[in-house]
């Protein structure tokens, strides 16, 4: 499970996973010492996690004080349980959206001073597939022709005083028709614009960690498959 808390990367592992060499500089053990704020630092990984553990973490990640954490790994000794904490703590809503291909560019949106990718909630009754292409629709005035998944991304905010968790699944398009294409002023789009993968690159430091990690997953698909 890939979490985005307060836009900082939390991937959830079972018990007897763990992280690959390189990807942590610091080890928590759980079972024999405590988390503090001062131990969450650069690239971390938290072993032998209970849910009471991850209460503690969410709590130190969403404090107001700034912190140094750049990325946490956790193997979660119970994973059937933190998922049953998830749906008790947040309330969970479901959305889809996706990278769309026209050739060698991708479709970026500039939404809220940030740039970012079309996604939007579910509504009842839809499949994650139809949700994605009506979003790209609603929010870019595009047609687009859909592909294979790309990833599910978790992130965590917060709506009227509520502790909200979304679910995105992600999914790669191709693009059909752009002629009338336009940003949806409703949904705060300001603009919209084909990058390449160089002007990407640029723009996803001005982006979200959740959406750089779609296009992360998005590369290592691509690689897979060349």
């Amino acid at each position: 499970m890939d979490l985005f808390v307060n836009d900082i990367p939390v991937r959830i592992l079972a018990a007897d996973e763990k992280p690959e060499p390189g990807h942590f500089n610091t080890e928590i053990n759980a079972l024999t010492e405590p988390i503090h704020k001062a131990k969450l630092l650069n690239h971390v990984w938290l072993s032998h996690a209970s849910v009471l553990d991850m209460d503690a973490v969410f709590d130190l990640i969403n404090s107001k004080v700034p912190m140094n954490l750049l990325s946490l790994t956790v193997s979660i000794n119970d994973y059937e349980a933190f998922k049953f904490y998830l749906k008790n703590k947040f309330k969970i809503i479901k959305a889809a959206g996706g990278i769309v291909r026209k050739k060698d560019k991708f479709l970026m949106i500039y939404r809220m001073k940030k740039w970012d990718l079309p996604k939007g909630k579910k509504e009842s009754g839809e499949r994650s597939s139809q949700t994605a292409l009506r979003e790209v629709g609603e929010e870019c005035n595009v047609r687009v022709k859909l592909g294979s998944k790309i990833c599910t991304t978790w992130h965590t905010y917060t709506m009227n005083k509520n502790s909200m968790l979304k679910k995105t699944k992600w999914y790669q398009m191709d693009l059909v028709d752009d002629s009338e294409s336009k940003p949806c002023l409703e949904e705060d789009i300001e603009e919209l614009r084909w990058m390449t993968e160089k002007e990407v690159y640029h723009a996803l430091e001005n982006s979200y960690k959740s959406i750089r990690f779609v296009f992360e997953e998005y590369y290592k698909k691509k690689a897979r498959i060349s």
